[in-house]
């Protein structure tokens, strides 16, 4: 399989003043692209090379899986900002996670609690777990919720590439600017749509980290 990183979804600049077009292309450019070429190097004539990097995430280790988890986790990064995001979303969006955490608030809070509480480099999820439950997850590294059987929705990059030129060590800022401005609620909704799991089992329970 030929591996690609997709576009970005928006002009690199479509993010400031919560995201600067700095950030983003050493983020996109340096950081995404890179893992990528490491990734090629380090599969190129093996049988990995015919593998999906979903399938690389559930069954390898060490460089190679660092590799191509960062590769996806970045790419669906991207896709979980827009401009002009954050706010409330979607009436049926909005009571799914009503039902899951309590209200939108209470989601927010965790989800930030999450992205702030990863000590060092890592990641914060929105999932969906088998029995159609929501919960908020988050993760160290390279570490993806796929290779705990879990449906990615949303998720925050904490590494510090990810907003130090624009927040340098303030974390909570970031995150309180991706919540509140840059979440895109209709690709959750697409994620959860796209699930074969999609209207099945009542969501219970709020986090399980």
């Amino acid at each position: 399989m030929k591996f690609e990183i997709p576009p970005l979804p928006y002009s690199r600049d479509a993010l400031a003043p919560h995201i600067g077009g700095e950030t983003v292309e050493f983020h996109y450019e340096k950081h995404h692209k890179g893992y990528l070429e490491r990734l090629r190097k380090l599969i190129e004539g093996k049988p990995e090379a015919d593998a999906s990097l979903e399938d690389l995430i559930r069954t390898e280790q060490g460089d190679v899986f660092d590799n191509a988890a960062q590769v996806w986790n970045h790419t669906f990064y991207w896709m979980s900002m827009t401009p002009a995001g954050g706010g409330d979303p979607s009436s049926d969006l909005l009571e799914r996670l009503a039902r899951s955490f309590g209200s939108i608030d209470a989601f927010r809070r965790e989800f930030a609690e999450a992205a702030n509480g990863e000590f060092g480099s890592g990641w914060a999820w929105l999932v969906r777990d088998g029995h159609g439950r929501l919960s908020v997850r988050k993760s160290s590294d390279a570490e993806n919720p796929l290779q705990r059987g879990l449906q990615p929705l949303l998720t925050i990059d904490v590494w510090e590439h990810a907003y130090y030129l624009d927040y340098r060590n303030e974390r909570a800022r970031y995150v309180d600017a991706f919540v509140d401005h840059l979440i895109n609620w209709d690709f959750v909704a697409s994620n959860l749509e796209s699930s074969p799991l999609a209207g099945g089992e009542a969501d219970e329970g709020g986090s399980d980290r």
